[in-house]
């Protein structure tokens, strides 16, 4: 059942960012009266599940879902019509258009994309609002789970004051600019100082294999007292937490589990919280160091400010104020993109080995529903679509308007013949980096 709601959004989010994608050249091709002959969602190699011909355009759907497009009449593309492009130009093509209408249809894809994202964020933002937690109040500092980030100099209690200068204003933020940043200012035990990450630091966490980086502090909360536990009638309950053994305190997990350690073969006395009262119970610890319960890893936001570990903030929006909040947090996330691939194409850093395809994003989406999730990846992709098209690589979008930028600027038009020349070209790298990026994937699902 999981798979399928993770494969549901994952078709779903995919056919929508390409049908309006799509949709984005259609519509100008149509209004500057230009011939569309194919509209598809996915590619029609060989043969389609669905085609319907209205007007001169044949509406469809492929069974080879690593895309979609619109083929236009007159134009050099991945069809590679090189009988249609032999015969004299007609008014209706889009070698006849003028430049500039040439350029406002080749935009009008990535156009679509990023209006897609803002208009998404205004939605979230009016409907759900921000939940943030201020950095300010992580008063104890993170958990840096990572031994690489350990090594490097990060460790769980650091507060993560500021990475390249730029203050950290909320949590959300931390791993990702400590994952593309070089000096980390924190704090631990009162005093600053300054971590500088390897250039390859990206790289180490990448073969390291290590699925967890930064994270929240949580409490030891009780999941569940097995009817096995040796220290079931002790009067441990499930939603007790544990905060202490004997004179020493743990507040969170990541001070519980040296504890036991410390304590074990030993009984204690655990100072459990139960209904905000603290309580005294006798826990025996095992030679191997376990208590024999179950505990929760995490906690629902709401859970924690109850509990006084954190402190969140909600901000709501009204109609009109959330849109300039939809503009500026599709510039943010373009903004965090575009360092992404920065860094990707920096060989020092080593982040070329994380590059995913069509698995990584499969493995964004989470394994239960959620609009609001589904929502916000979806923008994200959005965003990281229209980007990508935007690189002037031929076969893009941002290959054909660097072209045309040419054709605007010199006055004189590439050749059709060089053109050609420069899709194949075009395709070819194409080809290269989804064979890389998903033989990524597969390295990854064999070996890790």
């Amino acid at each position: 059942m999981e798979f399928v709601i993770k494969i549901s959004q994952f078709l779903l989010s995919l056919s929508l960012l390409i049908v309006l994608h799509e949709l984005g050249h259609f519509i100008p091709a149509k209004l500057f009266k230009t011939r569309v002959e194919k509209f598809y969602l996915f590619f029609d190699v060989k043969f389609s599940l669905f085609k319907k011909k209205i007007g001169d355009t044949v509406y469809g759907i492929g069974w080879l879902p690593l895309g979609g497009y619109v083929k236009i009449s007159g134009m050099i593309d991945e069809s590679m019509d090189k009988e249609q492009m032999a015969q004299p130009p007609q008014p209706w093509e889009f070698r006849s258009k003028l430049a500039w209408q040439r350029l406002i249809i080749m935009l009008g894809g990535v156009t679509v994309n990023f209006l897609l994202a803002i208009l998404i964020y205004i939605g979230m933002s009016y409907f759900y609002g921000d939940r943030i937690l201020p950095n300010e109040n992580i008063k104890d500092g993170v958990l840096v789970e990572s031994t690489v980030a350990n090594k490097a100099g990060l460790l769980t209690g650091d507060k993560i004051i500021s990475v390249d200068g730029e203050p950290i204003e909320d949590f959300s933020q931390i791993s990702e600019k400590v994952l593309f940043g070089k000096n980390i200012t924190i704090e631990r035990d009162g005093q600053q100082s300054t971590v500088t990450l390897p250039e390859d630091f990206l790289a180490q966490l990448i073969d390291s294999n290590e699925k967890k980086f930064i994270d929240l502090r949580m409490p030891f909360v009780i999941a569940e007292v097995p009817d096995s536990s040796f220290n079931k009638g002790t009067g441990i309950q499930k939603g007790d937490i544990i905060t202490g053994f004997n004179d020493k305190k743990t507040k969170y997990i990541d001070e519980v589990i040296p504890a036991l350690e410390t304590f074990k073969g030993q009984q204690v006395q655990a100072t459990v919280l139960r209904d905000n009262k603290e309580l005294q119970i006798p826990l025996t610890i095992s030679e191997e160091g376990k208590l024999s319960l179950v505990y929760a890893s995490g906690a629902t936001p709401e859970t924690l400010e109850a509990l006084g570990y954190y402190k969140f903030e909600t901000k709501k929006y009204g109609f009109f104020e959330s849109i300039p909040v939809g503009f500026v947090k599709t510039k943010e996330k373009l903004s965090s993109y575009i360092t992404q691939v920065k860094a990707i194409f920096t060989p020092s850093t080593g982040a070329y080995k994380g590059v995913g395809g069509f698995k990584a994003i499969y493995d964004i989406f989470p394994n239960y529903w959620s609009w609001q999730v589904f929502w916000n990846i979806t923008a994200f992709l959005s965003i990281m679509l229209g980007f990508l098209n935007l690189l002037p690589i031929p076969a893009l979008d941002g290959g054909h308007v660097m072209f045309l930028l040419y054709e605007m600027v010199s006055g004189r038009k590439p050749g059709d013949k060089f053109l050609e020349y420069a899709q194949m070209v075009g395709f070819i790298i194409l080809i290269a980096l989804v064979l890389f990026a998903n033989g990524n994937d597969i390295f990854k699902a064999i070996f890790n």
